[in-house]
């Protein structure tokens, strides 16, 4: 290796998952590295106000709660280089990390890429996202308590958002573009027995309406059978139509379910020395909280790998 540093750990993506990673593994004495393409926090730095972590009894917004988080792994030691990954090899008992400004060295990796939700791809989505569009009803739902939201997809994810967020606001607007649900049949009876629930079927969201206060004020719906398309009042929309898990660069490193690392709750993947956390794996709730759990799980099990106990 003519002499190259070899990192412990590297952990790829500086999300709650990576830097809880990171704070346990340079708190265990490890020689650590976090590798950020953008910046600290990732999807949860897009978040306004995050009310379901513990310890902030008046909540904390995104970035700065992902600004502690790298504080306190920084605080043990743990370095973070800000760099794009564009190949890796996780082969053997050197992984190897090539990033736009060289290669990186490691016993074992850490992958906490994330996963984007997927968009609808309508004008102004992007630019609305937190002033009427959002991705996360459990994160943003409160903020929509007695009025009338959107939510589109047909799928758990869209059925269990549209089902907390009855308990909140006045109506919730379900549109979907079938005239079935594709959730399985357990969320079905609870939904349809909902009194603040309207379905739209073989429907389609077109765009948004802005009010004057810049934010949504209706929902532009396109009828598939019809043709017809309508404005529908609203406050807001819960775009839920799946996951993009940012898995690219291991299609052919790793085993993969549906895009995601296929990791349970040890977060160990199908190579050894390589360890998955947070939204990037397979599981069944993506929240900060479990994404900083499985931090912790896998900083632990990278230990042990390296002290020969696996």
């Amino acid at each position: 290796m003519n002499g190259a540093r070899i990192y412990d750990t590297v952990i790829i993506g500086g999300g709650p998952a990576g830097y809880t990673a990171a704070l346990y593994a340079a708190r265990s004495g490890l020689d650590t590295l976090v590798v950020e393409k953008m910046s600290v926090g990732g999807q949860m730095a897009l978040t306004g106000d995050i009310d379901n972590y513990p310890g902030f009894d008046e909540g904390i917004d995104g970035f700065t709660l992902g600004m502690k988080m790298q504080s306190s792994a920084h605080r043990f030691g743990a370095e973070t280089e800000y760099a794009e990954v564009v190949s890796v090899e996780l082969d053997g008992e050197t992984k190897r990390i090539v990033t736009a400004s060289g290669e990186i060295l490691a016993k074992t990796v850490i992958i906490a890429t994330g996963a984007d939700p997927r968009r609808l791809g309508f004008a102004g989505e992007t630019e609305l996202t937190g002033r009427g569009v959002h991705y996360c009803a459990h994160c943003d739902g409160r903020f929509y308590k007695g009025k009338t939201v959107a939510v589109v997809g047909g799928g758990n994810s869209a059925v269990s958002d549209a089902l907390y967020l009855t308990r909140l606001a006045e109506k919730v607007i379900l549109i979907h573009r079938r005239d079935t649900l594709k959730a399985t049949k357990i969320y079905h009876d609870p939904l349809m027995r909902a009194e603040n629930v309207e379905f739209m079927w073989n429907s389609t969201v077109e765009g948004v309406e802005i009010g004057e206060n810049g934010r949504v004020s209706g929902i532009r719906v396109r009828h598939t059978d019809s043709k017809e398309t309508e404005t529908v009042a609203a406050d807001a929309l819960f775009v839920s139509i799946g996951r993009e898990p940012n898995t690219g660069l291991f299609e052919d490193k790793l085993e993969l379910y549906h895009g995601y690392i296929v990791a349970d709750e040890s977060t160990k993947t199908s190579a050894r020395g390589v360890f998955a956390a947070g939204d990037v794996r397979t599981k069944a709730l993506r929240q900060v909280i479990t994404a900083a759990a499985d931090g912790a799980v896998a900083a632990t099990a990278a230990e042990e790998y390296l002290a020969g106990m696996e």
